[in-house]
């Protein structure tokens, strides 16, 4: 086929998949269930369209998860994460340890598996999925240090998986690797990696504000190509690109940079269209014939996975973090956690670095990965909103924070700030003139229900108006920091001590 009907064939599958990600919405199921369901419909046993080479598929796996976690970090609010990031760590390696040999025991045990074949699977699917987690997560009503937590387990953990499964695989030392060389190994990679984030987060943020772009769109590019550059960077040093895509990502996403806004959206899309080609490609890759022989294995691994390793994992990691005088978390939200762990693309993707490394039986496991993660994403998913309410951890009333868009006006040394006033925020009522910004700021138009007009310092402010505002250079910080201030508190926000701070 030409490269015309390629394209006309490949814009028709993303239309499709974009249309499938309503009705996931309206029926609260993971898209990537459809995602996958299309992928199955277009290959073998639906439209013919071939594809089954594991190694193709491991290397365009591993980039489009490095996607979608370049837009989980810069789509995370650091503010919301922070007191969650002590346990999130602790999920992500003693609880992953612990979920690797929870489940390597019991598939040996009850399904009579290898040593080895065992680990790969547990650590196969020791990791929850970034994109299926921040799809389903953000729109359920959660306290901030519920969601935080889970969300920035997702985004750490992909890293240590990803060395445990390619070193169980043997593709990255020749013979298997003992205990102490394992821990070692991924030690060395975590912090090579976390070093190459921490330092190109700061150094991207830096140049990004003092380099006025000829144009806005270039901004987004440039936040993206520099996570990228953390990515490569890491790998070439013989580090965990992932940690390092997602630290460099969640200190661009928390800086103060020009057109934020608009660099989360293009990273949105840019996710959403790696999350359809990824779930796409490995429906193609499954083969609906080899299935059923995988259903009964990959239904007692799953249910060890879902009602033993994950919630001792969490238990232990809980118990962790109060033992270290950090968070602590009571009974129910453990549970909610531990029925939170999402499982869904990054399981099936890592389950390709066995297969296309020729272990044995790999390929057997790659479909009894598929198997799990479509039944029990199926099952956990649309539950959730129901169980946070079981348990109630469900926080209805939380306002949806206050969200600032910037523009540099270099020439006249100052910056245009667009500011969506949300449902639930405290700026609704609040006169212009109580807000009491510095003389070097002025609330310039408000838009509300789509027309638009000059304010007077006694306009009220209402939910959903969209302001602008021109703040010279020198007080543009404290400008957002009180409108985020009295958007949280009201305008009596300085009597309560909020401070207005990201």
């Amino acid at each position: 086929m030409t490269l015309d009907v390629w394209l006309l064939i490949g814009a028709v599958i993303v239309i499709a998949a974009i249309g499938s990600v309503r009705i996931a919405h309206r029926s609260g199921l993971p898209s990537l269930l459809l995602f996958l369901g299309l992928g199955l419909i277009l290959g073998e046993s639906g439209f013919g369209i071939p594809f089954d080479n594991p190694e193709v598929a491991q290397q365009i796996g591993l980039t489009a998860l490095a996607v979608i976690l370049a837009e989980g970090g810069l789509t995370t609010n650091w503010s919301h994460v922070r007191r969650s990031v002590p346990l999130a760590l602790v999920l992500a390696t003693v609880g992953v340890a612990v979920s690797i040999v929870v489940v390597a025991l019991a598939v040996q045990g009850l399904l009579g598996f290898e040593q080895n074949a065992a680990l790969i699977l547990g650590a196969v699917l020791a990791s929850t999925d970034a994109a299926a987690v921040f799809s389903v997560l953000r729109r359920l009503p959660l306290p901030s240090r519920l969601a935080g937590a889970l969300e920035a387990e997702s985004g750490f953990n992909d890293a240590p998986t990803v060395i445990a499964v390619m070193l169980l695989s043997g593709s990255m030392t020749a013979p298997q690797p003992t205990v102490g060389s394992f821990l070692l190994q991924t030690g060395i990679e975590l912090l090579i990696g976390g070093a190459v984030g921490l330092a190109v987060g700061p150094a991207g943020a830096y140049a990004l504000r003092r380099v006025a772009l000829p144009a806005s769109g270039l901004y987004p590019i440039a936040v993206l190509s520099l996570t990228f550059v953390s990515y490569g960077g890491a790998v070439l040093l013989h580090g965990s690109g992932f940690l390092a895509v997602y630290l460099t990502a969640l200190i661009l996403g928390n800086s103060r940079l020009p057109h934020r806004a608009a660099t989360r959206g293009f990273a949105e899309g840019a996710a959403w269209l790696a999350q359809i080609g990824l779930f796409v490609m490995l429906g193609l890759l499954a083969s609906p014939r080899e299935m059923p022989s995988a259903i009964v294995p990959g239904l007692i691994a799953g249910t060890v996975l879902v009602l033993l390793a994950r919630p001792l994992s969490v238990v232990i990691s809980a118990g962790v973090t109060r033992l270290l005088r950090f968070d602590r978390t009571n009974w129910r939200e453990q549970a909610f956690l531990s029925w939170a762990g999402l499982r869904g693309a990054v399981p099936i993707v890592l389950a390709t670095i066995p297969w296309a490394a020729g272990v044995e039986g790999s390929k057997d496991i790659f479909n009894e990965v598929f198997v799990i993660v479509m039944v029990f994403t199926l099952v956990q998913g649309p539950t959730l909103p129901f169980v946070a309410r079981l348990l109630g951890v469900a926080a209805p009333g939380e306002a949806h924070d206050l969200s600032v868009e910037s523009a540099p006006l270099e020439e006249l040394k100052a910056d245009l700030l667009q500011v969506k006033i949300p449902s639930g925020s405290q700026l609704h009522g609040v006169e212009i003139f109580e807000l009491r910004l510095p003389s070097q700021a002025q609330i310039t138009l408000v838009v509300r229900d789509g027309k638009s007009f000059v304010p007077a310092g006694s306009t009220r402010l209402r939910a959903d108006d969209q302001l602008l505002v021109v703040a010279t250079a020198a007080v543009r910080d404290q400008v957002e920091r009180r409108l985020r201030a009295v958007s949280r508190r009201g305008k009596l926000a300085g009597w309560y001590g909020e401070r207005g701070l990201e």
